[in-house]
């Protein structure tokens, strides 16, 4: 077995999950590392609202990746972080969402553990929690949805998915980072025997003032997302739950009537 070595009692990192945007959804313990912070490390997806609470003595570092540009590397982000820990700095690395839902923080946690680096988690609010609440859509409800699956709709070449299990009903897929394939989503669903008339949502800048919901069915969502002109972050929801929605509206829309299948 590899040795590990003794945590430093000097350095120290906080992964600390920001939610996923409005900064009333920050956990206490999230807003506390923020403000006793030498050095924060934020993401792309880390709010302006939420950076407007970073304190002014700290050193605020965007290390943010997305499709396509991702920003200074995985590793050299690892090694950055260690070596800012090393130098008895307070470290926040600030991730938007959970930091161990599609956020890699476990692969940066792995590399502070073997550099000796002690280490904190702090959960966040994940997207597929937060912006689903604020479109009025369950995850579960009961007589339509009985489990819920999130999947990272970013690969490099190939989703490797059970799409056979994913097709199943009774359940509700939360897609991230799926927009740039939602026509294959939508098209590999059908194919592997998902209804098309499946209620689906698109959910983008999900719990902020600027969120816009567009629901369609399943078949429908990939010309929906077009027309709209959608773009990341844009959360992607399949399943009944879905139809819930304009009955259970209260972020920026008043409620409307349940679907007829609810109230017979």
């Amino acid at each position: 077995m590899a040795h590990t070595p003794k945590p430093s009692e000097e350095a120290r990192v906080s992964l600390v999950g920001a939610g996923p945007g409005d900064p009333d959804l920050l956990t206490v313990k999230a807003l506390r590392c923020i403000q006793q912070a030498d050095v924060i490390l934020y993401d792309n997806l880390v709010s302006e609202a939420i950076r407007d609470l970073f304190p002014k003595d700290s050193t605020a570092l965007f290390v943010g990746k997305s499709k396509h540009r991702h920003g200074i590397g995985q590793h050299r982000l690892n090694d950055l972080i260690v070596q800012l820990a090393q130098q008895g700095l307070q470290v926040c690395r600030l991730k938007g969402g959970d930091p161990f839902v599609f956020g890699r923080g476990s692969e940066e946690m792995l590399a502070l553990h073997q550099a000796g680096i002690a280490t904190e988690v702090v959960p966040g609010i994940t997207a597929a929690s937060g912006c689903t609440s604020y479109a009025g859509i369950p995850l579960t409800h009961r007589g339509l949805a009985q489990a819920c699956t999130l999947v990272t709709g970013h690969g490099e070449s190939e989703l490797d998915l059970d799409w056979a299990g994913l097709a199943r009903g009774n359940q509700t897929l939360v897609f991230y980072m799926g927009l740039s394939q939602l026509e294959r989503i939508s098209a590999t669903l059908q194919r592997y025997g998902m209804a098309a008339s499946t209620p689906a949502a698109l959910i983008e800048q999900g719990c902020r003032p600027e969120q816009r919901l567009v629901t369609a069915t399943l078949a429908e969502l990939p010309l929906q997302a077009k027309q709209h002109g959608l773009a990341s972050p844009t959360l992607i929801v399949i399943g009944e739950v879905v139809s819930l929605s304009a009955a259970l509206a209260w972020f920026g829309a008043p409620s409307q009537t349940l679907p007829a299948a609810l109230t017979a």
